[in-house]
């Protein structure tokens, strides 16, 4: 993790950025699972938190090797994205920076694909079983998610990112092909 690359959203007036961000991680996911990544990481630097104001903000790091970092760039991932982002040059990690996990969190949010499975569990109809699991999704929830679609089942949800308090020392570890780790960490700076 001694390099990073900076990907930056340009703002589009028929795209929110909030729906480009998930078409660039969406690649990204399919980038790493082609490649069967386990060594690169991300961070969502200017990511908000808060019911109000979550969002993943407009760049998305990766962390990784500088040649692991090329060989990624060299594939042919950012296909159709190319005109809505700005790349920067594959950098060397500041000797500053501290280190901080980025995991995926799960919510019980009470969505249909939970309802159904709810239902068939427990011999009730769906409906039921949207209206027991209604309160669970009243929650409110305050980590920045992009939409995505997962690269082995096909199917549509939402990623919600949490970036750990950072820490002096990095923490060695394997991330998953959405560049995500419990226990691994990134440079945060």
């Amino acid at each position: 993790m001694d390099h990073y690359i900076d990907i930056r959203l340009r703002p589009d007036p028929d795209f929110p950025a909030a729906m480009l961000m998930g078409a660039l991680y969406g690649k990204l996911h399919r980038a790493l699972y082609d490649l069967g990544a386990d060594d690169i990481g991300i961070s969502l630097p200017d990511h908000k938190t808060g019911v109000r104001a979550r969002t993943p903000g407009d760049r998305l790091r990766l962390h990784g090797g500088r040649e692991r970092l090329e060989q990624l760039m060299a594939t042919n991932w950012l296909n159709g994205m190319r005109d809505h982002v700005t790349i920067e040059a594959i950098s060397a990690v500041p000797a500053s920076a501290r280190h901080c996990t980025v995991c995926r969190r799960q919510f019980n949010t009470g969505g249909p694909s939970r309802a159904r499975r709810y239902a068939r569990r427990h011999g009730v109809s769906e409906s039921e079983a949207q209206q027991l699991l209604a309160g669970a999704a009243e929650r409110r929830l305050s980590l920045p998610f992009v939409q995505i679609a997962s690269r082995s089942t096909g199917e549509r949800f939402a990623l919600f990112v949490e970036h750990g308090k950072p820490q002096p020392q990095p923490t060695g570890g394997k991330f998953n092909h959405y560049g995500l780790s419990r226990e691994a960490t990134v440079p945060w700076f």
